[in-house]
């Protein structure tokens, strides 16, 4: 079996891509590589969800949950810069790019975590969490990514998902409707699901 984007140290080999890209009205320039998801462009799943965010009325920081190389995290920092954009991943390759990222684009309220889901993070307080979640670790990751947000939000904090319909989009708002006070489906583009869960 072919070696996954969620592995912790990945084994592929080095063959580093950098493009430019326009998220949020904000211009960047991205680094990716092998062993990274989405290694030659920013994925549709991740531009639809920067897109559809709102940020929420509770102040506080907000995590990017596997954050891969950092579109996501980075593209919210530049629009929040009155809040710390945490960025978490298992796979110490993408974080490394996901620091060489914000270096390349002036974002400096970032922090950073290597961890496996939350094992390594001890903020517990988010005013929102995003993630588009590594669907091929399996259903039972991705329903535990999204009970371990649960415990890390405040009240009136949100979880904001992206996932394909034919991916398990709808068992994915089955389960956070266990867990959330409010769940929401923002938009449909493309077969992928914008889903918006509110504690």
């Amino acid at each position: 079996m072919s070696e996954q984007y969620f592995t912790a140290n990945p084994q592929t080999k080095s063959d580093q891509k950098t493009w430019s890209y326009t998220l949020k009205g904000h211009a960047f320039t991205f680094t990716s590589d092998g062993g990274v998801f989405s290694k030659n462009d920013v994925d549709f799943g991740s531009r639809t969800l920067i897109e559809a965010y709102q940020s929420p009325d509770v102040p506080g920081d907000i995590l990017d949950l596997g954050c891969g190389y950092g579109p996501i995290g980075l593209s919210l920092a530049k629009v929040y810069p009155e809040r710390t954009i945490h960025l978490s991943d298992v796979n110490m390759r993408a974080l490394e790019l996901a620091e060489k990222n914000a270096k390349a684009n002036q974002v400096t309220n970032v922090q950073f975590h290597l961890s496996d889901i939350f094992e390594k993070i001890s903020e517990d307080n988010f005013a929102s969490i995003l993630t588009n979640p590594p669907i091929r670790a399996g259903k039972q990751t991705v329903h535990q990514m999204f009970e371990d947000s649960f415990e890390h939000l405040k009240i009136g904090g949100t979880l904001w998902v992206v996932i394909q319909k034919k991916q398990g989009a709808p068992s994915a708002i089955k389960k956070l409707e266990t867990l959330f006070a409010t769940v929401d489906l923002v938009t449909k583009n493309k077969g992928y699901f914008i889903i918006r869960a509110e504690k």
